[in-house]
Parts: C-alpha cells; sequence; structure tokens
C-alpha cells in the first residue's frame, strides 16, 4: 500500500519500494526510478535526497540550454569595470584562444572534470607552458565559480582539479664582468634609450616601468624614484588588433619607492637636460614604447656579444647583485615589488649559494 503522495510502496515480498521520476520515455509517458529497503523509513531517508538531486538537474537541464560561450559573454561584461584595462583583454584573449575551441557549445551543466583533463592534455601537446595553462583554468574557474554562485551549475568542475607541475626555470643573470661591459657600452651609445638598460639594472624596474616613468617620479632631492605606472601593448579582445596602454601599475606591491644609486642619480640629471616632455624616455611626447627600448637593448647585447639574454633578465641582474652583497631577502623583494618574501626566495634561491658558503665556513671557524 502506497503512502499518500510519497511513491512509498509496501512490496509482496515485504520490503519497501520507493519511486521517483527520471524522465520521460520517447512515447511522453513518466520514467521512474526506484529504490529499495527493509523499512519505510529507510526507503523514505534515500528517497527524500534523490528526488531533490532530481529536481535540481531538472532546472539545470532547463538552464542549461545556456552554453559556455553564452555564459562567458555575459560573465566578462559583469566584470569589466571591475579589472584593470589590461586584464579585461588578458581575460578576453585567453577566452577565444584557447577555452572557446573545446567549450564554445557545450551547455554549462554538462562541462566535468573529464573534459576539462582532456583539454590541459591537448594545451600541453601544443606546447603551452604550464604556467599559461594554470593561468587559463584559472580564468575558467572563477567564470564557472560565479555561474555556481548564481545556481546556473550543481557544482564547478575545476574545484580539486589537479593541475600539471610547474618545471622550475633557473633564471641567469649576467656576470658580473658582462654586466660592466654592457653598461660600458651603454654609457658611450649616442641614444638616450640606452640609460633604459642601466636604469634596469640599477632598479630592477619592468620594462613596462621604466618606459611609463615620468620625471615627477624622479625625486632628486630624495634621492627616491616613484614607481607608479606601467606602459604596455594589449591585445584587444578580437584577439587581432593591439593598443598601448598606460595605467597604473598591476598591484599594490609594485607600487614602491626605489633608492637611487649614485651612478643613477648622475645619468639622470644628465637626460633631465636634454629633456623636453613629462617622460623619461618618450618619443613626439608620449612614453617610449618596450619594444623600441628592447630593440635598443639588443644593439648593445650584440655589441657586448651576449648571446641568449632578453631585456628581463637585467631586472634578474640587479636582484643577483643585490644578495650577493648581502643584502636580505625582504628588502629586495620589496625593490623588486614582489607580492612576497616567499616569491623572492623561490626564484632567487640559487643566487644565494655563495653566502650559504661562507654561512658554513664561519659556522666551522666559530666551532674551531
Amino acid at each position: 500500500m502506497a503512502r499518500t503522495g510519497e511513491n512509498i510502496y509496501k512490496r509482496k515480498d515485504g520490503r519497501w519500494e520507493g519511486r521517483y521520476h527520471i524522465g520521460r520515455k520517447s512515447n511522453g509517458r513518466l520514467r521512474y526510478g526506484y529504490i529499495y529497503g527493509k523499512t519505510y523509513k529507510d526507503v523514505k531517508e534515500k528517497l527524500e535526497p534523490l528526488k531533490k538531486k532530481i529536481a535540481l538537474l531538472s532546472h539545470y537541464q532547463v538552464v542549461g540550454g545556456v552554453t559556455y560561450q553564452q555564459w562567458i559573454n555575459q560573465w566578462i561584461v559583469e566584470i569589466k569595470d571591475t579589472v584593470k584595462d589590461s586584464t579585461f583583454a588578458s581575460y578576453s584573449y585567453k577566452i577565444n584562444r584557447y577555452l572557446m575551441p573545446h567549450l564554445k557549445e557545450t551547455p554549462l551543466h554538462e562541462i566535468n572534470d573529464v573534459q576539462l583533463k582532456s583539454m590541459i592534455q591537448t594545451w600541453m601537446d601544443e606546447g603551452l607552458s604550464v604556467s599559461s595553462i594554470k593561468i587559463i583554468v584559472g580564468l575558467l574557474n572563477k567564470s564557472l565559480k560565479n555561474a555556481e554562485q548564481l545556481g546556473k551549475i550543481e557544482k564547478n568542475p575545476c574545484v580539486n582539479m589537479i593541475l600539471p607541475k610547474t618545471k622550475k626555470k633557473k633564471i641567469r643573470a649576467l656576470s658580473k664582468r658582462e654586466q660592466r661591459k654592457l653598461e660600458r657600452l651603454a654609457e658611450k651609445a649616442k641614444s638616450s634609450k640606452a640609460l633604459s638598460v642601466i636604469l634596469a639594472m640599477h632598479t630592477g624596474m619592468r620594462i613596462g616601468e621604466i618606459s611609463a616613468l615620468k620625471w615627477e617620479n624622479i625625486l632628486f632631492d630624495q634621492n627616491l624614484i616613484m614607481v607608479e605606472n606601467t606602459y604596455q601593448r594589449l591585445t584587444m579582445p578580437n584577439g587581432q588588433k593591439t593598443k598601448m596602454s598606460y595605467s597604473s601599475v598591476k598591484s599594490v606591491s609594485s607600487l614602491r619607492v626605489i633608492p637611487m644609486s649614485k651612478k643613477i642619480r648622475e645619468a639622470l640629471i644628465e637626460r633631465k637636460k636634454q629633456a623636453i616632455d613629462e617622460y623619461v624616455f618618450s618619443v613626439n611626447g608620449k612614453p617610449c614604447e618596450p619594444r623600441l627600448l628592447t630593440y635598443h637593448f639588443h644593439r648593445l647585447r650584440k655589441k657586448a656579444k651576449l648571446e641568449q639574454v632578453h631585456f628581463h633578465q637585467l631586472r634578474h641582474t640587479f636582484a643577483t647583485r643585490c644578495l650577493e652583497s648581502g643584502a636580505d631577502i625582504p628588502s629586495v623583494s620589496a625593490l623588486l615589488g614582489h607580492a612576497s618574501s616567499q616569491m623572492t626566495l623561490d626564484v632567487y634561491s640559487d643566487s644565494m649559494l655563495a653566502q650559504r658558503v661562507v654561512a658554513i665556513s664561519s659556522m666551522e671557524k666559530a666551532i674551531g
């Protein structure tokens, strides 16, 4: 006999049976699923969560007509005013370049961890770096987390996703001899842009920060450089056009003050005598593009006969010289604009080998 409205029956064999809807047959008639138990209470306890789950799945199938493309197009518009232009451009490019080919027509509720693992493997086979894959999956996670919060999906499949481990790349700083050689060539160079090479090796500033540097950021009376802005080329959402963007630095930690060495102070004073606008490095009254500074760097690098060296290594060279001279990790981290001292330690631990050798030697002498 069935309990009213519950679809729970007592069978002839003495067991209890619970029935729940799981959809419809091709002829339109209802399809049922069944569970069994020794008592009415057993079946009722099993049936309630099943009914809720089926109702929830029915909801997602209705909402699930929404594809990932439809959802992400809505999501990216909603977050546009909450992120920097550079971040929005980066998100848009990664969505169109990497996520759309795999998820474009997939209903939101059908995206699963098996599909994501296959997608990640494809990216790895194509040679995409682990760090890039982590950024893309992080973006996917943000969009699906929001979908989960709004009841569009039952569970975010990115949660607990195991990503490939990043292989740490050793960053080579210039040797002291290489640095001296490059600096001498930069000092003799006719182009004022060559000063950017010396500036990078003596301040650790990123190339975009150097491009954005204004004279008002140079506090000669206090021997300080204020790092506040960056100048970079952004890929537009359509993935085809680019534009230059002058904006504040990417994080609070990147907003920093760097003391000037005597060499940098004197070089900047000489440069200012020739300045005709607000930027330290400029072209027609606008900030000098990073790629133009890179061009001048490579001219000097080739003259110095340095192979496989890029501009960003000048920043690493600065950090390495600081650590070699005995500077502490928190101070170097602050100068570089790193988010944490741990980040600095992870990147430059090998640069501290000489200090560790001295420490062991000092310890042995102390023991006698």
